[in-house]
């Protein structure tokens, strides 16, 4: 009875990458790194190479661009995992370039041969492929001679017992008449494009066999670190906002921090729900996401917010400033205008675990939708249908933020048609009362459970938000006669009250 080959994954050491191919690279798998010039080939190749050898699992790494190793390194060496140590020890550099000028590919795959039998390593790059290949071009060779000899080199490097890497610049259409891409075990596609001032960079695996890999494109980014990708959040088959955010009963409950407002949600916010706080400019928005991460810390539970309006400096000029000095509330920093929802995940995940909150706050969408990217603002709906989900699923209580023109005459609780995605919306706004402006607020939907219906008056002091009577009860007191639950009776007091359309 045969038994089941296991294969070993390497890590990668490139942060987020291992999630991406399923776990690693398959070891002595036959790996293909291609994409556009640029887009980061090359330092992504070195990164694995320096996080895997050491002396009992060595490199040989071939160069056939025609500049020197050194020059090369003399770049890499500017990323933290470069090692210098490494290089001649468990890492050796080999230049092809002076046998590629002879245009022999028989002599080439003799050499390439030779230096690997000669230091027998564990794992081999070419870098760049392409080159061999526009060589083969320029030579006027046939396509036969050149298939041949990917043939060879493939079969070559099959037999070394290596995890082999092709490094090349590729372009999409060419995936389907190259038979580098058949024999390939795995393909990492690689991409930059110049949107609107922004460079987005994108890796895709196209191929993996064996194990199973996550689709799509996703972000990485090359940073003085080097090399970090940030997968896109994937919402299993049958998995919803709803179906993440379940109802919660009894003492399942977040409370808010200001007096009366637990009351008018119906006890409080359940746990794991999306609170959704819709409002003008300067109606105290932020103002009620600042009493509901205190709240929190109050109770024992750290709170994570991604201030996309104000910078951290701003933060702790307000009553945020103490709790996040204490690090009991974390922020992310979010002043880059080239992010992706799926890095700004990856960053509330990183600080949501290693601070172990139970709360979160997004304020606003609308500035968060100005701090990505464009091309990623395009897909903001669903992205962001992603990252509610993933991060209610973790178990944490969110309350997000978003800006609207109070028009008087009509109101909506989201520009971006995503207040769906919110468990439960309190609309703030503006109403003009003897010709002064005054703040209200109402609770318009809590999922699966009751709520207020009241429109009531609110007010923002020292001491934090203060809410007040209804707006029928102030229209009675402030006219003298008893109250009137329905505005087209009598006078209208409160101008603008009762002129609202609610979409």
């Amino acid at each position: 009875m045969s038994k089941k080959v296991i294969i070993r994954r390497l890590k990668t050491g490139v942060p987020g990458l291992d999630n991406l191919l399923g776990g690693g690279l398959p070891e002595l798998s036959f790996n293909l790194i291609a994409g556009t010039p640029g887009s980061g080939k090359t330092t992504l190749a070195q990164q694995i190479m320096f996080s895997q050898a050491n002396l009992d699992n060595r490199a040989l790494f071939f160069t056939v661009l025609g500049e020197p190793a050194l020059k090369m390194l003399r770049y890499q060496q500017q990323f933290p995992f470069f090692d210098i140590n490494k290089v001649n020890d468990s890492i050796r550099f080999v230049n092809l370039a002076a046998d590629l000028l002879e245009g022999d590919f028989d002599r080439v795959l003799s050499r390439i041969a030779e230096e690997v039998k000669d230091y027998a390593p564990s794992l081999v790059f070419v870098d760049s492929f392409r080159s061999v290949v526009q060589s083969a071009n320029q030579k006027e060779q046939g396509a036969a001679e050149l298939q041949r000899f990917i043939q060879q080199l493939v079969m070559q490097m099959t037999s070394w017992q290596a995890t082999t890497f092709l490094i090349g610049e590729y372009l999409m259409s060419e995936s389907d008449s190259s038979p580098v891409f058949t024999v390939a075990d795995s393909i990492l596609w690689l991409s930059q494009n110049l949107h609107r001032n922004s460079m987005i960079r994108k890796m895709q695996v196209v191929k993996m066999r064996g194990q199973s890999q996550s689709p799509g494109l996703h972000t990485f980014r090359i940073s003085d670190q080097g090399i970090q990708v940030f997968p896109r959040a994937i919402i299993e088959q049958g998995t919803t906002v709803e179906s993440a955010t379940k109802v919660a009963t009894g003492e399942e409950r977040v409370p808010m921090g200001i007096p009366g407002l637990d009351e008018m949600l119906g006890g409080g916010l359940p746990v794991r729900y999306s609170l959704l706080v819709v409002g003008p400019s300067g109606s105290g928005k932020t103002i009620l996401a600042t009493e509901f991460l205190a709240e929190g810390v109050r109770r024992g539970e750290p709170g994570v917010i991604a201030a996309f309006e104000k910078s951290p400096n701003q933060l702790l000029g307000n009553k945020l400033s103490a709790l996040i000095k204490a690090g009991q509330v974390g922020v992310i920093n979010t002043r880059s205008l080239d992010l992706s929802i799926d890095e700004t995940l990856h960053n509330l995940i990183e600080m949501i675990n290693r601070m172990q909150a139970k709360r979160v706050v997004i304020d606003s969408l609308s500035g968060f939708e100005l701090a990505l990217a464009p091309e990623f603002s395009e897909d903001f709906r669903g992205s962001l249908y992603r990252m509610v989900a993933e991060l209610t699923g973790m178990g944490v209580t969110i309350l997000m933020t978003s800006e609207l023109e109070d028009r008087y005459t009509d109101l909506r609780f989201s520009p971006f048609g995503s207040a769906f995605l919110a468990d439960a919306i309190i609309v703030l706004r503006y109403i003009e009362i003897e010709s002064q402006f005054k703040r209200v607020f109402s609770v318009v939907k809590v999922r699966g459970s009751q709520h207020s219906k009241d429109i009531r008056l609110f007010d923002v002091t020292d001491q934090g938000i203060i809410i007040g009577e209804t707006l029928s009860e102030y229209s009675g007191i402030m006219s003298g006669r008893p109250t009137v639950s329905d505005g087209n009776q009598g006078g209208q007091t409160a101008r603008g009250s009762n002129e609202h359309k609610w979409q």
